[in-house]
């Protein structure tokens, strides 16, 4: 299961939360980034993540960028605004920044958490999210199965299920930040 495909605010929305207090646990106020565009994703995602943060007895500002041109002023703004982490929310739009995001949560000392491993390797904190490879697997398996004869049609309906947690440590140490070695026991990859 992909973090992000909220189910509840038991699930993947609330581990993320979590993981994100972990590691600036004297920060009052989280930050959710979402694309206003995709209200598909947008609107249960903010609920599950108000509900999760609720829980960890945060706060959570919804901001909303669906250009280039809104992420630095929302950056800009993010400590006027006390918030002391960010979680970036699902959106194709986010994933082909994933670089721009991790620069600019850099440049303004935001600690951010992306699904997609790509932002951890562009230099953003840390990211929580379904294994591509674990995916792939998957994909491969199927085509297997096809390529033997099997009708498609027939096939079992599968979803991968292994989330990994990628932490990035030179951006932690950039941003100030010491990662519990709780977490980092937990991380399938750490970044050094």
């Amino acid at each position: 299961m992909m973090p992000f495909q909220v189910s509840s605010a038991t699930g993947p929305v609330s581990s993320i939360a979590a993981v994100m207090h972990e590691v600036v646990p004297v920060a009052p106020t989280l930050g959710l980034l979402v694309n206003p565009t995709n209200k598909v994703v947008t609107e249960p995602l903010s609920k599950d993540l108000q509900t999760a943060a609720r829980k960890l007895g945060l706060q959570l500002r919804v901001l909303h960028a669906s250009t280039e041109r809104d992420f630095e002023n929302l950056f800009a703004g993010m400590k006027q605004m006390q918030i002391g982490g960010l979680v970036i929310g699902t959106d194709g739009f986010f994933v082909a920044r994933s670089e721009q995001l991790g620069a600019l949560s850099v440049r303004y000392g935001i600690p951010a958490i992306f699904q997609y491993r790509a932002f951890a390797v562009a230099g953003g904190l840390m990211s929580y999210g379904g294994s591509y490879t674990d995916s792939y697997r998957l994909s491969g398996v199927y085509t297997g199965r096809i390529l033997k004869g099997e009708k498609p049609a027939d096939l079992p309906v599968q979803q991968a299920t292994k989330v990994e947690l990628i932490v990035n440590l030179k951006t932690a140490r950039t941003l100030g930040l010491t990662i519990p070695m709780s977490l980092l026991g937990r991380a399938d990859e750490v970044i050094e």
